[in-house]
């Protein structure tokens, strides 16, 4: 089970987030991110859970995450709290600022959440993977049809970043969710 996995891995290192440990869960859009993410919170009920798809600003986000980033991550590891912008989709704006106090596991999820800007803070990195077309249908699935254009580009942005980062290489624990 990966998220018995992960959680193990992350609960045998040491921390690495001040006293805290931190668990990142990256890999494309529509791989199985957010699916494991709950996995991990069902085994660990204290874990706070947070979303870069709440910190990105909109489709072309991504180049951005890494300052929201540093204001949630560099101030938790001095035991204070962090903080991020909260985007809203419909509103297609940031709507509020959101701060997240130490805890002693924070599990971030998302594509980009693991880059090599915070690797010292991180405890345990899983990448999770399917096939394009795959994660594709599944992203449509979710969003419905028209948002076919914005899905494609962000295949192609998200592909840029992963190769920059080299972020499936870092990973402790790879998880293929083709089925």
């Amino acid at each position: 089970m990966p998220a018995a996995e992960l959680l193990d891995l992350a609960r045998s290192r040491p921390p690495t987030l001040g006293e805290a440990r931190l668990i990142c869960i990256d890999g494309p859009a529509g791989s199985g991110k957010t699916t494991l993410a709950a996995a991990v919170a069902a085994l660990e009920p204290t874990v706070r859970v947070v979303h870069m798809d709440d910190l990105y600003e909109g489709w072309h986000g991504l180049p951005g995450l890494a300052e929201q980033l540093d204001a949630l991550l560099r101030p938790l590891s001095r035991g204070v709290a962090g903080t991020y912008r909260r985007y809203d989709w419909v509103a297609e704006a940031f709507v509020e600022t959101v701060s997240v106090a130490p805890v002693p596991l924070l599990l971030l999820e998302g594509v980009g959440c693991a880059s090599r800007r915070h690797a010292d803070l991180v405890t345990a990195l899983a990448w999770v993977e399917a096939p394009a077309d795959v994660r594709l249908h599944r992203g449509l699935a979710r969003d419905g049809e028209a948002m076919r254009p914005q899905w494609l580009q962000w295949q192609v942005e998200e592909a840029a970043h992963f190769a920059r980062e080299d972020t499936r290489r870092r990973a402790d624990v790879v998880v293929d969710t083709r089925h």
